[in-house]
C-alpha cells in the first residue's frame, strides 16, 4: 500500500502549547493512595510520595497536572486537605464511594508538583460548595502573607506561595452523576461570578470553564452554547472530555476513534466561534481537552469493589498493543488541532485508566500507552504542519472512510527537524510512504525510526512482564537522504515516529533536539 504524505513550510496549523501534554490525578482509585503517595514504601522519599513513580512521571515531561478532579471535586472541602495530616478528618468520597483519609492533600501535591517539575492545575468545587469557598483557595494558594487565607498557609509551613495559575471551574457539570449537578443556566452563572471574582483577585488567571462531559449526552452542544453565553468575556478556556473503547472487540472501528475526537472537537469550537459570533467580540476560546483516553477494560471489576474503603482498586485498565495505537492516533488528532487545543490531560496518570501501574507494596511499571505519549510528549513540541494525505481508506459502518494511514508532523524552526508521527492502521499491508516536502532544507537524513509493534494485539504490559510491549529502533542503513522527496516504510498496524534532520551544504547534520 502507498501513502504520499506532502508538507509546505509555509501551510502551518500552529505552534503547540507544550500543556498539551498534560495530565491528571484524582483522588479516584489507586491513583493517589498507593499510586503518587504511600508512605512506608521502599521508593517512599520522606514526604511519602513514590520516588520510583516520580521518575517514570518525570521521563515523560509533564508540563502540567489536573487536580483534584474529576467527579470528587464536586464533594471535596479543600479545607479538610491542609494543615497537619493527623489533624485533618478523614472523609466519604460520595462520586466513587470510598474513604478519603485526606493524608495527600494541597500541602502534599503541591510536594509531589515541584518533585516531578509539574506546574499544578487546580479544580474548584462548583457542585456542593461556591464563589466564597473558591475565592478562599485562591487566595490560600496564591498570596503572599498579610490576610488570613495566606497567613494560614503560612502558618501551615509554605512560606512561599503557591502561584497557581490555572483553575478548573468546576467539573462535568452537565453530568446528572455529579454531586451538586446543575442545569446549563444555573451553571453558566455560577462559573461567570466566581470567574469575575477570581479575575477581581489576579486577572491574570487562566480559567477553563466545564464543557460536555462527553459528546453523546443529550445536552450537547446546547450546553457549550447557554454556559458561553453566561461567562465568555470572563473565561479563558471551556472543557471537552472523551474515552473511546472496543467493547465489541471491532478493531477497525476502534481504530478509527480519532475521527470521533475530531468531530468533537469541531463541534465545540463551532460552538465557541458561535457564540463569538453573537456577542460581536473579538475574543477567540481556546479549548482544554483536559480528559481524554481509552477506558473500557475495567468496567466490569469496578461494579463489584467494596465501598467505603480507601485506595479501592477502580478503573485499573490494563492496555492492550491495540490500545496504544489508538492513543498514537488521538495524539495526532490533539495536534491537528493546536490552532484551538491549547492544553490537553491524559487521564488519569496512575494506575486509575493511566499510563503508568503500580503495585502497592511493589513495582511501578510502564503500560502500553506510555510510550507514543513518552515520544509525542517529547518530540512533538514544535510548529505542527498542515499535512496533506493520499491514502487508501476502507469503509467502517460507523465511521465511514477511515484512512488507513493517521499521520502528522511537527517542525522544529531553530534546528529544521521535522518529526512525524504515524500509524498503520491496516492488519495487513505495510506501507510504503512517500514523503513530499517544500520550502524546507535542500535536503534531509533519516537519522532515527522508532515503531511500536506486536504480534499480538492484545499484548499487554504487567509486574512480570513490564516490557513485553516495547518500543523498537529500526535501523537506519546509512542515513536515508532526500532532496524534497523520500521513501518511508512502516510495518502493518504499527506506531511510528521518524525523525529527519536538514543537511547543511557541509554534509554535518544540524543539531537535534
Amino acid at each position: 500500500m502507498e501513502c504520499i504524505i506532502r508538507a509546505h513550510r509555509s501551510f502551518v496549523t500552529a505552534e503547540v502549547d507544550p500543556r498539551l501534554f498534560s495530565s491528571f490525578i484524582e483522588q479516584l482509585g489507586r491513583s493517589v493512595y498507593g499510586g503518587v503517595y504511600e508512605n512506608g514504601h521502599v521508593s517512599a522519599d520522606a514526604d511519602g510520595l513514590r520516588t520510583d513513580v516520580i521518575d517514570l512521571v518525570k521521563a515523560l515531561s509533564i508540563p502540567m497536572v489536573r487536580f483534584p478532579g474529576g467527579n470528587y471535586v464536586s464533594n471535596y472541602n479543600w479545607e479538610d486537605s491542609v494543615g497537619p495530616q493527623a489533624q485533618r478528618p478523614c472523609r466519604l468520597d460520595l462520586a466513587w464511594s470510598a474513604t478519603d483519609p485526606n493524608r495527600f492533600g494541597l500541602k502534599e501535591f503541591m510536594q509531589w508538583s515541584h518533585k516531578t517539575g509539574v506546574q499544578p492545575m487546580l479544580a474548584l468545587n462548583l457542585g456542593t460548595r461556591g464563589i466564597a469557598e473558591a475565592r478562599n483557595l485562591v487566595e490560600y494558594c496564591n498570596h503572599p502573607s498579610g490576610s488570613y487565607w495566606s497567613d494560614l498557609r503560612i502558618a501551615h509551613g509554605s512560606p512561599e506561595p503557591f502561584a497557581i495559575k490555572t483553575w478548573c471551574l468546576g467539573n462535568e457539570m452537565d453530568g446528572p452523576w455529579q454531586v451538586g449537578h446543575k442545569t446549563a443556566d444555573e451553571y453558566g452563572r455560577l462559573a461567570c461570578e466566581t470567574a469575575k471574582a477570581l479575575k477581581l483577585f489576579d486577572p491574570t488567571l487562566q480559567l477553563v470553564v466545564c464543557g460536555s462531559s462527553y459528546p453523546g449526552i443529550p445536552t450537547f452542544p446546547a450546553w457549550e452554547a447557554t454556559v458561553l453565553d453566561h461567562c465568555y468575556e470572563v473565561v479563558d478556556y471551556i472543557s471537552l472530555h472523551s474515552y473511546y473503547q472496543n467493547k465489541n472487540d471491532d478493531l477497525p472501528t476502534f481504530l478509527g476513534s480519532s475521527l470521533a475526537m475530531e468531530a468533537f472537537i469541531q463541534a465545540v469550537v463551532a460552538t465557541c466561534d458561535y457564540v463569538k459570533a453573537r456577542k460581536r467580540s473579538d475574543k477567540t476560546m481556546y479549548l482544554s481537552f483536559d480528559e481524554w483516553n481509552v477506558w473500557f477494560h475495567s468496567n466490569a471489576k469496578d461494579t463489584v469493589q467494596p465501598k467505603w474503603t480507601v485506595g479501592p482498586a477502580l478503573l485499573e485498565d490494563v492496555y492492550t498493543f491495540e490500545d496504544a495505537l489508538v492513543v498514537g492516533t488521538l495524539l495526532n488528532c490533539l495536534l491537528r488541532h493546536a490552532d484551538r487545543v491549547r492544553i490537553a490531560c491524559l487521564a488519569q496518570l496512575v494506575n486509575a485508566i493511566a499510563p503508568i501501574m503500580t503495585r502497592t507494596g511493589g513495582p511501578a511499571w510502564r503500560q502500553t500507552i506510555y510510550w507514543p505519549f513518552y515520544y509525542v510528549s517529547h518530540y512533538g513540541r514544535g510548529t505542527v504542519l498542515d499535512l496533506r494525505l493520499e491514502v487508501p481508506s476502507y469503509a467502517n459502518p460507523t465511521y465511514g472512510p477511515i484512512p488507513y494511514v493517521d499521520a502528522t508532523a511537527v517542525f522544529h524552526g531553530e534546528s529544521g527537524e521535522i518529526d512525524v508521527f504515524l500509524v498503520n492502521r491496516s492488519e495487513t499491508e505495510q506501507v510504503k510512504l512517500s514523503l513530499e516536502l517544500s520550502g524546507f532544507a535542500s535536503a534531509y537524513r533519516l537519522v532515527e525510526h522508532i515503531a511500536l509493534s506486536h504480534a499480538d494485539r492484545k499484548a499487554m504490559n504487567d509486574e512480570a512482564h513490564p516490557d513485553h510491549v516495547f518500543p523498537r529502533r529500526i535501523a537506519v542503513p546509512g542515513g536515508i537522504v532526500f532532496e524534497n522527496q523520500g521513501d518511508l516504510d512502516a510495518g502493518p498496524l504499527t506506531w511510528n515516529m521518524f525523525r529527519l534532520q536538514a543537511v547543511v551544504q557541509n554534509g554535518d547534520d544540524r543539531a537535534g533536539l
